[in-house]
Parts: structure tokens; C-alpha cells; sequence
């Protein structure tokens, strides 16, 4: 069985117009695999330049859309690895991330990096079946 690119508008044009060589979905084998993305603006695409909270609401936001489009959804997550540049900003994630997932939620790991190229403070990916 052959891996699926799964387009996901406005995303993957967002990611295209970054010159980011990554897809946004791939699907294979009843497992969909989403990328981490930075806090995209929805209506200009640009990188919201937010507090942490607002900044993870717009990536759970786009991680949402991702597995529906896909046909999955946050109750088929299996584990989400979370990116964020301040461990100090822990609790403010995690109070944003548990509305999203406020029963049984998926396995997570949470790590601090040094940053990005931009304004970004978190990114989030996940492993999810269909």
C-alpha cells in the first residue's frame, strides 16, 4: 500500500508559500500522520505573532482540521509531540490543550527547543488512526 498525501487548504498552499518541503497529511495503512505547522493566520497565512495560549489554540485549531480532512479526528490521536520554546509556558499549554483533549487523552510528550525561524513559540504534531 502506497503512503497518501493528503491536501489540506489553506495549509499546504501556507506551507507551499513557506517553501517548507514537508506535506501537511500523510495516510497510510488506516494511520494518519500530521505535521507540526507554526500558528498560522487563517485568513492571511501569515505567522500569528500571539501569546502562548492564543498561539496554541490556532495550532490545535489547524491540527483539528488536519484529522478531519483526513477523515480522523482528535479522538483518533495516539500521541502528539508538543514543541514549545519556554518550559515556563507549560502550564499555560497545557490548560489550552486539554480542552481539546479532555477525556483519555492521547500519549504526549512535551519538549523545549531553542526556537525557530520566526516568531513561532510552539508547534504541535500527532500520530492518529482513521
Amino acid at each position: 500500500m502506497k503512503r497518501e498525501i493528503v491536501r489540506v487548504e489553506p495549509l499546504s498552499g501556507y506551507l507551499e508559500h513557506w517553501k517548507a518541503p514537508a506535506s501537511v497529511v500523510t495516510r497510510h495503512g488506516g494511520m494518519v500522520y500530521v505535521s507540526g505547522l507554526p500558528p498560522f493566520d487563517p485568513e492571511t497565512g501569515e505567522v500569528v505573532v500571539a501569546p502562548i495560549e492564543r498561539q496554541t489554540e490556532i495550532v490545535l485549531e489547524q491540527l483539528k482540521l488536519c484529522l478531519e480532512t483526513a477523515g480522523s479526528s482528535l479522538d483518533g490521536v495516539l500521541k502528539c509531540n508538543v514543541y514549545c520554546t519556554s518550559v515556563e509556558a507549560f502550564a499555560q499549554v497545557n490548560a489550552v490543550y486539554e480542552r481539546y483533549f479532555p477525556k483519555d487523552p492521547p500519549a504526549r510528550i512535551f519538549v523545549c527547543v531553542r526556537g525557530w525561524a520566526g516568531p513561532i513559540d510552539i508547534e504541535i504534531d500527532c500520530i492518529a488512526t482513521m
